[in-house]
């Protein structure tokens, strides 16, 4: 440590604090919370805006299960029911279900097991990585989990022992791999269905209005107003619940006070149902019957996923308190009437909601309910878009347009693709099956399925993130598990007669993401394996060999270590290469957001007069490389930034890591920076720059780690400018760093090129016949109709410059 740089205090993480530039300053670097994005979204919002959040969830999170009462009871006794005691053994399994499930297991256990305010089942799967070496691409790097966003509070805690089995062995990698996979797989299979059986259910109303109108006439208008629905989709959520909130409570409402009304009318008795007496005395009666109906009880509790994989659209608290305040209550009241009504009406439980209706109420319900039934579907559509968005992110789905249709939420966005894919695929259930029986077979499977998978992933997060007792997260898994295993038998039973659909359906997401996964992990291993060796870079000298000609290169690479073979493959080509080089790095990390403070960490590569970088800019799955991401700019200022902070230190520690220079290792600058970043004092050599503009002529605030007004105080400003980048010129930044400084400023004005690397993956002629089938004709594919990857990275495309490979893998 030099003199003049003096290390802080250990906050309670035993993370260095930030640093000051005289010992005998107290002032810290100014770097302000509220501009840091992870500790703005983790402060308590207040009670007005969790309330609002709450309101605008109803049309939005709740859709899918509160439109439920529309066909739970037809599809529970499809073929009819003869026995008023039936009914209210249904009832009580109904309240049953809908408390342990929805109201116990989910809002006050799974939200709890967010990621940083993502649910679904790749959130938990992304929790599970940051606690767990098991990622699925191996490009994490250690700086890694110094970000605010990555921090793991486990102190001195051992690593269980499910922890230390699941990072040695591959076996169970592949397995939780595929039980991601399966869950994730079912949500998108049940995004086609609940659309399908919601607006049929709803629409099957208007066949009271003549006896003249067919199925034929249901299904029709079912279609076009399916259309309708996935057409207002890319307006995005925070407009469509808005517009959709105020009629999701009049829904709401209206069910319960209906329910209320048949119960005061029909029968008070029916409360007999909250004894769970009467369970036992269903499946007594019933037998193998029972086990059977148990397909359509657990169609009350569809929606209850989507509930968890919204959560990014909103907040825990918000979705606890909608759902446990007046979803819960009205819903319960819903059932319990409709049961009322079919007590004394047994002949009705073929249309048992709309046969409840009041006569006088019944058009005005009918309109209601079909709008109801349409906004319905947007939970799950919604959340389709969520999980499809991470999987993308995270390197297991293919490249796809993400909209972004809030500046206030990140997690509100519009996929075009997965869009109107979900449009055509329920276009067709809807034709294909034209009553909601055989739609209910196959919804009940892919409901409960995902519920499972939730389950057994999250008691691995108790015993591996909470660090629960072993038992107390066995007891979870037995009492949920058991639940919802045999729901899913129930549903299983019925896959000759509908069930197969969400199958199928999971087959082919699954394998789509399978073989996109496992080409991206090929790729990756093949760059890994054929990296150029930094011992034969740095005996080129410091042209490399070539013309160094004015400008910025980017050269984009997936390594985190080494130069990719794309750029030993382009100076072997071409005679000449840019005069300052940065390998750049986009890596997704497994947490929902990077702040924009943490975003570029700085290497550098060889000696000063290399003029080579390494950058890796790093995202959450919930972050979004933009167009307006001004990405180029923040780069070349984090970049000078890092020069000023090598200077300050001074070039002695840098000059003896050149010089001991070994093939595999980068020398780089030794620079703490603040508390927002996290970084370890024991990972020299990493400077975190944050991506604030750059600007020097603004001395005091500023929120970037480089802060001017620490320096010394007869410093005078001088500008030698690119653009909005200053540079001073203060006798804490020497002439070598303002040369350099200035060297890489003229290179900005020479013209920045983007080199990226476009590659065809062929499998090896000594490769297994499988291998071939899925890297040479599935893999291949997806890259052909999936969108470019420079695309993706919104490089301009005048600016672009592709190099072209054939990776044997």
């Amino acid at each position: 440590m030099e003199e003049g740089l003096g290390m802080g205090t250990v906050n309670g993480h035993g993370k260095g604090n930030f640093w000051s530039l005289d010992q005998n300053m107290d002032k810290p670097l100014g770097l302000e919370a509220n501009r840091v994005h992870s500790m703005q979204y983790r402060k308590v919002l207040p009670l007005g805006i969790i309330l609002r959040l709450a309101y605008q969830s109803l049309g939005v999170v709740y859709g899918d299960v509160g439109t439920s009462p529309l066909y739970v009871f037809q599809s529970t006794f499809p073929d009819g029911v003869t026995d008023g005691r039936d009914i209210l053994g249904a009832l009580s399994l109904i309240i049953y279900t809908i408390t342990i499930i929805t109201l116990l297991k989910y809002m006050f256990i799974v939200l709890r097991a967010n990621n940083d305010g993502e649910g679904g089942t790749f959130a938990l799967y992304s929790l599970l990585c940051r606690h767990c070496n098991i990622s699925a691409l191996p490009n994490k790097h250690p700086t890694d989990e110094e970000l605010t966003t990555f921090v793991v509070n486990c102190g001195s805690i051992k690593k269980s022992w499910l922890q230390k089995k699941l990072e040695s062995s591959n076996v169970l990698q592949r397995i939780l791999f595929l039980v991601v996979l399966c869950g994730t797989s079912m949500v998108i299979g049940d995004g086609v269905l609940t659309p399908a059986i919601s607006v049929l259910s709803a629409v099957h109303g208007i066949k009271a209005a003549s006896s003249h109108l067919n199925d034929n006439v249901v299904t029709i208008i079912s279609l076009v107003t399916l259309v309708l629905l996935f057409s207002v989709q890319r307006f995005g959520t925070a407009r469509v619940g808005v517009m959709f909130a105020p009629i999701f409570l009049l829904w709401f409402i209206s069910i319960a006070v209906i329910g209320v009304y048949n119960i005061i009318k029909y029968d008070k008795a029916i409360f007999k149902a909250f004894s769970p007496l009467e369970i036992i005395h269903f499946f007594r009666r019933n037998g193998r019957a029972g086990w059977i109906q148990l397909g359509g009880i657990v169609l009350s509790i569809t929606g209850t996923e989507a509930i968890f994989a919204d959560l990014g659209h909103f907040t825990f608290q918000s979705i606890q308190i909608a759902f446990t305040g007046f979803v819960y209550p009205c819903l319960l009241l819903a059932y319990i009437g409709q049961a009322a009504f079919l007590f004394r009406n047994l002949e009705s439980v073929g249309d048992a909601f709309y046969s409840s209706i009041p006569h006088r109420l019944y058009w005005p319900m009918f309109a209601l309910s079909t709008v109801a039934a349409v906004i319905g579907s947007q939970a799950i559509i919604s959340a389709t878009f969520s999980i499809v968005k991470q999987s993308v992110a995270l390197g297991w789905f293919p490249r796809v347009k993400i909209v972004h249709t809030s500046n206030q939420v990140p997690g509100q966005i519009y996929i075009p693709e997965i869009n109107w894919m979900l449009m055509v695929l329920c276009l067709v259930v809807t034709a294909g099956f034209r009553n909601t029986s055989q739609i209910g077979n196959a919804y009940g499977i892919a409901v409960v399925a995902v519920m499972l998978v939730t389950t057994v992933l999250l008691t691995v997060v108790m015993i591996i993130v909470w660090h629960k007792p072993i038992l107390v997260a066995l007891a979870f898994l037995m009492v949920f598990g058991t639940i919802e295993s045999i729901y899913v038998s129930s549903a299983l039973y019925k896959v000759s007669r509908g069930g197969w659909v969400p199958l199928v359906i999971a087959v082919a997401v699954g394998s789509i993401t399978y073989v996109w996964h496992y080409g991206t992990l090929k790729r990756f291993e093949h760059e890994i394996q054929n990296k150029v060796p930094m011992g034969w870079l740095l005996g080129l000298g410091p042209s490399l060999g070539l013309v160094r000609v004015p400008g910025i290169g980017l050269v984009y690479t997936d390594l985190v270590h080494g130069v990719p073979p794309i750029f030993s493959h382009f100076i072997t080509n071409l005679p000449a290469i840019h005069s300052t080089v940065v390998f750049v790095n986009l890596k997704y990390l497994p947490v929902s957001t990077v702040p924009q403070e943490e975003r570029f960490l700085i290497r550098r590569i060889g000696p000063k007069v290399y003029s080579m970088y390494r950058c890796a800019a790093r995202y959450g799955y919930r972050d979004v490389h933009k167009k307006d991401d001004r990405f180029e700019q923040l780069l070349i200022e984090s970049l000078i930034t890092f020069i000023k902070f090598e200077a300050l230190q001074g070039s002695s520690a840098h000059e003896s890591l050149a010089a001991s220079y070994t093939p595999d290792e980068e020398s780089v600058s030794s620079m703490q920076q603040p508390t927002g970043a996290m970084n370890s004092p024991a990972l020299p050599g990493v400077l975190n720059l944050q991506g604030d503009k750059l600007d020097t002529s603004t001395l005091e605030g500023s929120s970037t780690i480089y802060n001017p007004a620490l320096l010394n105080p007869s410093q005078e400003i001088s500008s030698i400018h690119s653009g909005d980048v200053q540079i001073p010129n203060s006798q804490g930044v020497d002439t070598t760093s303002r040369d350099e400084t200035a060297f890489i400023l003229k290179g900005k004005d020479a013209g920045v090129v983007y080199l990226l690397g476009n590659s065809v993956v062929k499998a090896r002629t000594d490769s297994s016949f499988v291998k071939k089938l899925i890297i040479n004709y599935a893999y291949s594919f997806l890259r052909r109709i999936c969108r470019e990857s420079h695309v993706t990275l919104n490089i301009p495309h005048e600016s672009l410059l592709q190099v072209g490979m054939v990776y044997n893998v």
